[in-house]
């Protein structure tokens, strides 16, 4: 397993959430939160993760918090996302859409067709 990390450098804390808004890779947010990762699970599950991040961030509450408040709780919820996929699967976690709509444990409701991939690569019989 391979461990990816920047080192134990403090966060710079300035305008940390403006800073977060401006990235646009995983490894941008490990690097600058200074959290560590595997990098087999970042490439399986990183929008995965940063899409479960975003809910996180969301329930928080940041007005009037110091910087480095705000930083501490940007970190942990990068973290917890990161352990939920690292414990789990974004086919259980079901963090977008899709895979929301479409969970198999889920009857399908009466109108709305699912085909699996196993059905559709059946080998074709045919009645001569």
């Amino acid at each position: 397993m391979s461990s990816c990390s920047t080192d134990d450098r403090p966060i710079d804390v300035a305008d940390i959430l403006d800073r977060l808004k401006s990235l646009s890779s995983a490894e941008e947010f490990f690097a600058i939160l200074n959290v560590k990762f595997d990098r087999q699970i970042l490439n399986v599950c990183r929008l995965h993760i940063l899409k479960r991040m975003g809910v996180y961030l969301r329930s928080e509450d940041f007005d009037g918090l110091p910087d480095r408040v705000i930083a501490a709780r940007a970190r942990a919820t990068l973290e917890r996302a990161y352990d939920d996929f690292a414990r789990s699967s974004p086919l259980r976690e079901r963090v977008f859409k899709v895979l929301q709509d479409h969970d198999p444990s889920r009857p399908v409701a009466p109108g709305q067709a699912f085909v699996s991939f196993d059905d559709i690569f059946e080998p074709l019989t045919l009645d001569n």
